[in-house]
């Protein structure tokens, strides 16, 4: 429906983004013309439906599809919008409103006799405001909002039979963008009358008066006017409703408190089970179902403020929104005829700029490919195409023109920066699985397909019941609190509000050194409240030390030991923050927290603050200097709280393809890289600037690089065999692993099948039930895997890790490199954030090729013309001839337990050493869930065993990846100390004694 201010304020910006356009001259129309053909992917017979007046929109179809409503602003001596019916058949227009005041949001009732609208035509001040209005603008001025949501809008039916009007609503305040159920029972609308019966807070007032849309919340009520009833409570706009086809749900879009960015909504027709569908942190509006019921059509302007293009998101949010249009103008309110074949909407690509209806047929199957809703997920037919040109097109040698045509298509708009679980990861695993086809190799995945399947948590949302209350005052969840993703869920016991400072708890060499935020304060079983950050005044030796215990987990961690019944976190006024509640989005980890853990904005902070006789921005502005201020009661008053977060779960999947060896073997080598990115838009591991946050995150070096490097050996090597240059004793697999960008995902779910695979490995091999279950990969014995991660930026020498794992490293890298010359730095550790790890940590020799970060790294700037074709060439030929060697070894590679007991990439300034293996990326564990232990470390002797679970360290509880690191910082090299584990079910305690890692 009418979507008020924004609608008002995008068509503005569109006029604007055309004035541009036209000075750019020629080179739009090309880029134009490129944009239509990307659009009769979906539309076709694009035209012009409406011409008269200044302009024209928001058009809605009869329950046949033989009219159309919608509004206008065509009428001599009224400036503003008036509603009018048009018959597609006979082209006939009529309008409907009296002609007097503003109208908006038009529908036709089912029984095609009434059309229901919003109209001020009750105003007994509308012919003034149309002859005010009517001055300004032919004094050649403009509102900035044409907007203004004016008390006097009420819904309205018109009778087309007897030409009467029939009022619905009669309360105060702006009753408008209504829209009916298929059966014609009820009527769903925005209101702000809230805002003018008296029952606003304090804060809600302040933020009324700015403006008006924050009042904003849909209604529902029979279809004759009564029964009416709230149906959303959240402060910021919500609006633009309509029914699902089976009168079951409701879609609408919900505003942030500020009107800059909105989300795609739906709930029940009760209100209840509020899902948000789409996360693109930019203005996202005017939803509507196709009859169909599978997906939703809405325009967003991710792409630019101005940018407004039609997308569509599946019912259930689950799968990455599909684009329909490209055109840069203005498209918007889109919406389905009745029989789901044509598509009207409101665009400002016309001749003079102005923004007029436009209709195309719709093509429904092709939505349904796209969004992966076919019954066959995505469709994946032109990835395939694609695999099956560069096939055509590459030879058998690696060279970096084919290096560069894989990039290419792994970095396609379409793929969207391959985010695991998304389409762009299946469009770019079935290229891969397509090339490998090309190739003759045989699919190793599941049940003969190339794939293995994987499920993770891809995100969290928040579920229905959030409450947080004190003395007697709610506050909205998203706009006053939020809670924070890795806290307790449930219903905590009320409990009292105490300050703690910013929550840091930092040891020194001295007891000067140290910075205790907590001192003699105690915060047993109540809420703590403390700063987000780390104090904002103090010296960067005093921030370097204090940074790594200034984090979200470290904070809970110490309020949770210290007995808090929950830990409350606030930006406060003086730190400098675009998000002032903590966003809720995964940090990297699956482990949560057994307290609860949430965000509170400044304003609600200052109000407890109050309550104490204190000032929130005075208490920070002396913290920040770096004095410690000691703790106080914030209020006796309980703080009442329930927190609901959801976990969004996903499918990924890996690609494994196999060059058999020349006779029966258990044996074989992997070669792989990871094929997933980052997605689009903000991550909890995008560095890009705010500029860039919303844009696609390609990824070419990281890691199309090393998939197109993997295709071109896999290539090689076949044409190698063919021509009877290699006699492999154990076959050969070729992996594109996913998931790696959400911790190794993938790489450890094969390992993990491998390992379950050899569990029940008989002499005659797996049984046939098994074999179905597991990737036929996993039931080889791997003898070494080879990975390629961000080979595309050689400079001064390729970087190989993992050297140290095995002995036959040192003499294959000398041997292999003598014809080629790469300048290389070696490195021993097989501890490295990357998918060789997942096989090292399990005893499997592994071999890693790396050129080395760069500032354009997990950025959108990370580009296929950044790269060094030619060194991704020369890398690629390096790890062909290594593989080559291995497969044809006689012996099978020995593994060998890392000596330099450190973490590869990522330091440490611990000393104390384990030698426990976590198994990251293990969902549901309380605790540390271990992959394996390090052979002859302290762990092993011990006793402690791949697969127990840690659940205590030192005395210190272990709930998640979190609380063991902090743990191990306290450990003394030499000196025995107690590690707890569940092992199959039952608590162990271990006495362990840590060694020095140096």
């Amino acid at each position: 429906m009418s979507r008020g201010k924004s609608a008002s304020v995008c068509l503005a910006a569109s006029v604007t983004l055309s004035m541009a356009a036209a000075l750019i001259g020629p080179t739009r129309v090309v880029a134009e013309d490129d944009a239509k053909k990307k659009e009769a992917e979906l539309l076709t017979g694009i035209r012009q439906l409406t011409f008269e007046g200044r302009r024209a929109g928001e058009g809605y179809f009869s329950r046949d599809g033989k009219e159309l409503v919608f509004q206008s602003e065509r009428e001599p001596g009224n400036p503003f919008f008036q509603i009018y019916t048009m018959d597609l058949e006979i082209g006939d227009v009529e309008r409907v409103s009296p002609g007097t005041g503003k109208t908006t949001c038009a529908w036709f009732h089912p029984d095609g006799r009434r059309v229901l609208y919003a109209s001020t035509q009750d105003d007994p001040g509308a012919k003034a405001k149309q002859e005010a209005e009517l001055k300004l603008r032919a004094e050649g001025k403009q509102r900035r909002y044409a907007w203004d949501y004016d008390e006097h809008f009420e819904l309205y039916y018109y009778d087309r039979s007897d030409k009467n009007y029939t009022r619905l609503t009669a309360a105060r305040g702006y009753d408008a963008e209504a829209s009916m159920s298929p059966d014609g029972k009820w009527i769903v609308f925005s209101s702000n009358r809230r805002a003018y019966d008296g029952s606003m807070n304090e804060h809600e007032a302040k933020r009324f008066e700015i403006d008006p849309a924050v009042m904003l919340d849909l209604y529902i009520m029979r279809s004759d006017g009564s029964d009416v009833r709230r149906l959303t409570d959240v402060l910021g706009y919500d609006g633009g409703p309509f029914f699902s086809p089976d009168g079951k749900r409701i879609c609408w879009r919900r505003f942030d408190v500020e009107g800059a960015k909105a989300e795609i909504m739906t709930m029940g027709r009760d209100g209840k089970d509020v899902r948000q569908l789409t996360k693109l942190d930019a203005l996202s509006w005017a939803p509507y179902y196709h009859p169909s019921g599978k997906y939703l059509i809405f325009a967003t302007n991710r792409h630019g403020f101005a940018n407004f293009e039609l997308y569509l998101v599946d019912v259930d949010g689950k799968h990455e929104p599909v684009r329909v249009t490209y055109v840069e103008k203005f498209d918007g309110l889109p919406v389905f005829s009745p029989d789901g074949t044509r598509l009207a909407w409101t665009s400002n690509r016309t001749a003079d700029k102005t923004s007029q209806i436009f209709i195309a047929t719709w093509n429904h199957k092709r939505a349904l490919q796209l969004l992966g809703l076919s019954g066959g997920g995505v469709d994946v037919s032109q990835a395939e195409d694609a695999a099956e040109r560069s096939k055509a097109a590459t030879s058998s040698d690696i060279s970096s023109e084919d290096i560069m045509r894989h990039v290419a298509y792994l970095c396609r708009d379409e793929l969207a920066g391959r985010r695991t679980g998304t389409r762009g990861e299946k469009l770019a695993t079935a290229y891969v699985a397509a090339y490998f086809n090309h190739l003759g190799l045989k699919p190793c995945g599941e049940t003969d397909t190339y794939f293995q399947e994987f499920s993770f948590t891809a995100g969290v949302s928040l579920g229905e019941k959030n409450r947080l209350q004190w003395k007697g005052k709610s506050y909205r969840v998203d706009d006053d609190w939020r809670p924070i993703a890795f806290s307790a869920t449930g219903k905590p016991a009320p409990a009292p509000l105490v300050f703690a400072g910013y929550g840091i708890v930092s040891p020194g060499e001295s007891v000067r050194d140290g910075y205790d935020a907590y001192g003699p304060l105690n915060v047993k079983d109540q809420w703590v409240v403390v700063f987000r950050f780390l104090p904002e005044d103090i010296s960067p030796e005093q921030r370097q030390k204090l940074a790594r215990y200034s984090n979200l987990r470290s904070k809970a961690m110490v309020a949770r030991d210290k007995g808090a019944r929950g830990l409350i976190v606030v930006t406060g006024p003086r730190a400098a923050a675009k998000d002032r509640l903590v966003p809720l989005q995964l940090d990297g980890s699956l482990g949560g927290t057994s307290i609860p853990v949430i965000s509170v904005a400044d304003d609600v902070a200052a109000e407890w603050f109050r309550a104490a006789g204190k000032s929130i921005e005075e208490v920070q502005k002396s913290l920040d200097t770096g004095k410690i201020v000691p703790g106080f009661t914030l209020s006796d008053a309980k703080l009442e709280c329930e927190i609901d977060i959801r976990k969004e779960h996903r499918t990924g999947r890996n690609v494994l393809a196999c060059l058999e060896a020349d006779g029966n073997t258990e044996e074989a080598i992997i070669i792989g890289a990871h094929v997933d990115h980052l997605g689009r838009g903000p991550s909890s591991s995008s560095l890009a600037r705010d500029d860039e946050r919303d844009r696609i995150h390609f990824g070419a070096d990281d890691n199309a690089s090393g998939v197109a490097a993997v295709l071109e050996i896999a290539e090689y090597l076949v044409a190698m065999k063919k021509a009877g240059k290699l006699r492999n004793r154990r076959d050969i697999i070729f992996a594109a692993w996913s998931g790696e960008e959400m911790g190794l995902i993938g790489s450890h779910h094969f390992v993990e099948q491998w390992k379950a695979a050899h569990e029940r490995k008989r002499p005659a091999g797996l049984s046939t039930g098994v074999t179905r279950k597991l990737a036929k990969a996993t039931t080889k014995d791997i003898a070494a895997a080879l990975n390629l991660d961000m080979v595309g930026r050689l400079r001064d020498k390729l970087i190989l890790q993992g050297v140290g794992s095995s002995s036959i490293w040192r003499k294959e890298i000398e041997r292999r490199n003598a014809p080629i010359g790469l300048p290389i730095s070696i490195q021993e550790d097989g501890f490295i954030p990357t998918d060789g790890a997942s096989f090292y940590t399990v005893g499997i020799p592994m071999l890693s090729a790396f050129t080395g970060a760069h500032e354009e790294y997990h950025t959108p700037r990370d580009t296929p013309q950044t790269l060094n074709a030619d060194g991704a060439a020369k890398v690629a030929r390096l790890f062909s001839l290594i593989t080559r060697g291995v497969a044809m070894l006689d012996a099978t590679p020995e593994f060998i337990a890392s000596t330099k007991k450190g973490p590869g990439r990522r330091t440490s300034a611990r000393r104390a050493y384990l030698g426990t293996i976590p198994a990251y990326g293990e969902e549901g564990v309380k605790g540390v869930k271990l992959s394996g232990v390090s052979k002859h470390g302290p762990a092993a002797k011990a006793g402690v065993q791949g697969g127990d679970v840690i659940v205590e360290l030192a005395g210190k509880k272990v709930e998640n990846i979190y609380d063991f690191v902090y743990a191990l910082e306290a450990l003394k090299v030499g000196k025995a100390t107690k590690i707890v584990v569940m092992r199959n079910g039952k608590r162990v305690a271990i006495e362990v004694v840590p060694e020095s890692r140096e």
